[in-house]
């Protein structure tokens, strides 16, 4: 399993491609295809998981009773907003359109690791997000 950890700070270019950390490269588990999981986060962001990552996730939700009607639409919304992307030679990805636009990022990026994933916020929405009182964290 990729344990990730850390803020990186990234660029968008104008298509859409993001660079991959090399921080979190190095982190790819050894049998890595160059396969990632891109999903829209209930928060205004993205997160990115290994395909095994991303398995273990869709399993349990596929795994929810689909005849019950709220459940249902909790499978059909939690897996229709994902894609799958491929790290380019460069460790470059593509981001959709659609997908940048949920999380409001135009150029500049933050990345952060959460352990087995890693998300991907516009920087101004991501401090919002962030506890201010370090109390808060005790």
């Amino acid at each position: 399993m990729a344990y990730f950890s850390g803020e990186y700070e990234c660029t968008v270019d104008t298509k859409g491609r993001m660079l991959l950390p090399s921080r979190v490269k190095v982190r790819l588990p050894e049998n890595f295809n160059s396969a990632l999981v891109i999903q829209k986060s209930t928060d205004p962001c993205l997160m990115i998981y290994t395909i095994p990552e991303w398995e273990k996730i869709a399993e349990k939700v596929s795994s929810l009773n689909e005849f019950d009607e709220n459940t249902a639409m909790v499978q059909r919304n939690f897996l229709r907003g994902n894609t799958e992307v491929d790290l380019d030679n460069m460790g470059r990805f593509l981001i959709s359109k659609r997908m940048l636009e949920h999380a409001g990022i135009t150029k500049e990026a933050i990345v952060v690791g959460l352990g087995n994933r890693l998300e991907i916020w516009n920087p101004e929405v991501y401090d919002a997000y962030l506890i201010k009182d370090p109390k808060q964290l005790a």
